[in-house]
């Protein structure tokens, strides 16, 4: 399962819960995914104690407008891209996930920075693969098996997000 990478946290506000853990435990947010907190509705401000290695995803618990499946507390774990090509390709198994059938292929997720699958123990537990070698994934399971990923929102506002931070042609990317 590689390492640990985020674990999911639900709160009823998302800016207290964040300086909450700052003021307490030392969390800061990633810049990395500052994306996800600011370009996507209901989308998780991650924040971190060991600069981003591992981070704690904070979503708010709001159920009306979140374009993800409603989000749950649960653990992800990052692997590299031949790990998580090899866990896909693997699919249909006896692996169940969130939406109570086995985990296929077309379950994987763009999330535009890293690919994620998500899936549950057999006692309701959830968990997430992500994998962040976004290129790699792309060119070695999306396309070459033609796999149609899961998307939460349109192609491009990723990109449409960092051009407006970063202006454009400026070439910088988080990718």
């Amino acid at each position: 399962m590689g390492r640990l990478d985020h674990t999911h946290i639900r709160v009823p506000d998302r800016a207290s819960a964040v300086a909450w853990y700052a003021e307490h435990l030392g969390f800061e947010p990633v810049d990395a995914y500052d994306f996800w907190a600011t370009g996507i509705e209901g989308g998780p401000v991650q924040i971190s104690a060991d600069g981003g290695a591992t981070t704690l995803a904070i979503f708010e618990a709001s159920e009306d407008g979140h374009p993800m499946i409603p989000q749950v507390n649960g653990i992800a774990f990052s692997v590299d891209a031949d790990t998580f090509a090899a866990f896909v390709r693997s699919l249909p198994g006896a692996i169940q996930g969130p939406l109570g059938r086995p985990v296929l292929a077309s379950d994987v997720v763009d999330f535009d920075l890293c690919w994620a699958i998500d899936l549950m123990d057999p006692w309701g537990n959830r968990y997430e693969l992500n994998c962040y070698d976004y290129d790699a994934v792309q060119r070695e399971l999306v396309e070459a098996d033609a796999v149609t990923p899961t998307r939460y929102w349109p192609a491009g506002l990723h990109e449409a997000y960092e051009t407006a931070r970063h202006g454009a042609g400026s070439g910088e990317t988080s990718r």
